[in-house]
């Protein structure tokens, strides 16, 4: 990409990272053994919805693809719009290998069809601490940050950053604290 592409407004979003997911259910271990912190049975896939027909037919394949992946696994599914219109697909099930899974189906389905670029981030939820601890992973740069909200608008920096130093071995962990982005509003 050039200076004109900058300039003009032609920059190609990049594709998604979603492969790195798995790497949550190795990790799994250390954060029950060494954390104390265990799945809540709930994730979550955001992504940017086009409003092309063509978006809404292949979101419709996709529904039916993770339905019957989740009916093999006996994940259970919710779809919802957030108010920054935010497409949500949340995931229900005990097992993290099959949250993990039920995700990556998702992810891989929409860039297998064109539409990688809207992926935006997944979450997972653990309990056992003091506040619950999500796992967010950005399709884009390909890497996980731990969120700890401790109130409204508030999160425990301190924990984050525990959690950074004991996991960034096994998961890869983004680097760059400006990206560890807040989300406070998410639907699980």
């Amino acid at each position: 990409m050039g200076l004109r592409d900058v300039l003009f407004g032609r920059k190609k979003l990049a594709e998604p990272k979603e492969d790195r997911l798995f790497a949550l259910t190795t990790a799994s271990v250390t954060l029950l053994t060494e954390l104390g912190l265990k799945t809540a049975g709930v994730a979550a896939i955001t992504f940017k919805p086009q409003s092309s027909g063509e978006f809404r037919s292949v979101f419709d394949d996709v529904d039916n693809l993770v339905a019957a992946a989740a009916a093999s696994t006996g994940s259970k599914l919710e779809q919802m719009s957030d108010e920054y219109g935010f497409e949500w697909v949340i995931v229900r099930d005990q097992e993290l290998e099959d949250l993990v899974t039920t995700v990556h189906v998702i992810a891989q389905e929409l860039t297998d069809q064109g539409f990688g670029a809207q992926l935006l981030a997944a979450m997972f939820r653990f309990n056992g601490g003091e506040h619950p601890v999500y796992w967010i992973y950005g399709f884009k740069r390909g890497a996980f940050w731990p969120f700890v909200p401790a109130g409204k608008e508030e999160r425990d920096n301190a924990v984050e950053l525990e959690l950074k130093a004991k996991l960034e071995d096994e998961l890869p962990v983004e680097q760059d604290l400006t990206h560890w982005l807040a989300l406070f509003d998410a639907p699980l």
